[in-house]
């Protein structure tokens, strides 16, 4: 019973860990680049329940992907640029004319 209820108990802890996700309205422009560029990629929320997935440079897009720079709202600015999200091109867009 002892056994169950730490197995228990760590689950609870372990989903509540993964539910927390960095918001860059809770960071200050300079902060919410810091993390990106540290981590290479990540998904970020960008205000309530709403996240997308950043990248500091190309290298984490799949092959056929491009980036798009991206602009979130942080603690101090309401479009702070904090790297790219990665983008599947039109058969129009590969010269970023999608």
């Amino acid at each position: 019973m002892v056994r169950f209820a730490v197995a228990l108990g760590l689950s609870v802890l372990a989903t509540a860990a993964l539910a927390q996700r960095a918001s860059t309205t809770a960071m200050n422009c300079g902060q919410a680049r810091g993390f990106l560029a540290a981590r290479g990629a990540a998904v970020i929320g960008t205000g309530g329940q709403t996240y997308d997935r950043f990248v500091r440079d190309r290298s984490f897009c799949q092959p056929t992907e491009t980036t798009q720079a991206a602009f979130v709202p942080t603690r101090d600015t309401p479009e702070c640029f904090i790297g790219y999200r990665c983008r599947e091109p039109s058969h129009d867009g590969w010269f970023g004319d999608d």
